[in-house]
């Protein structure tokens, strides 16, 4: 299992390296340098997205009928397989295929732990977290209002905010 400092510096040079550091993030503009290309479509109700991979190229499917948060860290998760999971289990005529469903938000599997963390760091780095974090009068015991504008200034749900508010300003990363 990769360490936590590993995934966040591979992401810090991902959002360098395509000069996306505005928030919110522009996770596209990340996958567009590392030559992915982005297709929405209708996955069904249990797949968020999917990583085909053959070779250096690369595509992601994200599930059309999700909201734009859940896109974006979708989007983000599969980057995080891209960059980080390089030897994939290849399935019919040489295809990497990783799909986001159910399972890889369970926390169960280390590479879906390695993305999730990969997609948090991606969307959410942490200076920029703290940054924006010191600049608010925050009360995280009760101001919803708070976490829900500083989400939105990130582009990402609250849940999601809140989840790597609580690492971040323990001094941990996630």
């Amino acid at each position: 299992m990769l360490s936590h400092t590993e995934i966040e510096n591979r992401a810090k040079r991902c959002l360098l390296s395509a000069e996306a550091v505005d928030l919110p993030i522009p996770v596209e503009r990340v996958a567009t340098h590392l030559g992915i290309a982005i297709e929405s479509a209708d996955l069904g109700e249990d797949c968020s997205g999917v990583l085909i991979r053959q070779g250096d190229r690369a595509v992601i499917g994200v599930n059309s009928g999700d909201f734009r948060t859940r896109q974006r860290f979708t989007v983000a998760h599969e980057i995080g397989h891209f960059v980080l999971h390089e030897q994939q289990t290849y399935v019919d005529a040489g295809y990497a295929v990783n799909f986001r469903d159910l399972e890889s938000g369970s926390g169960t599997k280390t590479e879906e732990i390695e993305a999730n963390r990969f997609a948090a760091a991606l969307l959410m780095p942490e200076s920029l977290v703290k940054k924006e974090f010191n600049a608010r009068r925050f009360d995280l015991a009760g101001d919803d209002d708070e976490l829900r504008l500083l989400a939105k200034k990130f582009g990402v749900s609250a849940q999601a905010m809140a989840i790597r508010l609580s690492f971040v300003l323990r001094g941990q990363v996630a």
